[in-house]
């Protein structure tokens, strides 16, 4: 059975070869695979990341079919219906590791800054709902200097995205929370930069 900490380095060297490009360069729909997975899924990490089409998960950690549990949304924002998508991955298939992916120059980040610094009111209401969710891990950082420092302020305001996001699916899920508590998953923050292609895995990162 994989651990937490297996799947962490089967990520970590995935992502090696990727900004190496020494990716794996098997067809990633391989009939045969197909063939295998028709027989159900193992997948040994969930990666809740942005939808931003620079940041597809298997590319970025060089892994194929079945491998991945991927959900996807603008800013990487936990809502119930991600904390869902978490817990059922977690349950059905017992994979051990909740990765919450954020990148460099995030859009949703972003906008949700623009908005605190200089409201304009957005237009639509579905938009609203996801900086509603960005909005508390970019206000305490408006309350420093950082707010007097565009490009740090981005750079912060997108780790601390991540870091909120990591907390609320450690805590805001009774499932969640007990296979914890049985080190049976762990949720750890990540950023992937556009610039390097690097993946840092900087919260929440359990112990070796």
């Amino acid at each position: 059975m994989t651990t937490a900490l297996e799947a962490l380095e089967r990520l970590r060297e995935g992502n090696r070869r990727f900004v190496l490009d020494m990716g794996n360069r098997q067809t990633p729909t391989d009939r045969d695979r197909r063939s295998e997975l028709l027989k159900g899924q193992k997948p040994f990490a969930i990666i809740l990341g942005c939808s931003d089409s620079r940041v597809p998960a298997e590319i970025v950690f060089d892994q194929g079919l079945g491998d991945l549990f991927v959900i996807r949304i603008a800013g990487n924002i936990v809502a119930p219906s991600q904390i869902g998508s978490v817990e059922f991955a977690a349950e059905q298939f017992g994979t051990p590791l909740v990765v919450v992916l954020g990148h460099s120059q995030c859009g949703a980040v972003a906008a949700t800054l623009q908005e605190a610094i200089r409201p304009v009111g957005l237009q639509s209401k579905h938009l609203h709902s996801i900086v509603e969710r960005i909005l508390p891990a970019v206000e305490p950082l408006l309350a420093t200097d950082l707010r007097h420092h565009p490009e740090e302020l981005a750079k912060q305001a997108v780790r601390a995205n991540v870091r909120i996001a990591a907390s609320h699916l450690r805590h805001g899920s009774e499932i969640l929370e007990r296979l914890i508590q049985q080190n049976k998953l762990a949720v750890v923050g990540a950023e992937y930069s556009l610039e390097s292609g690097i993946v840092d895995f900087f919260d929440g990162v359990p112990p070796s």
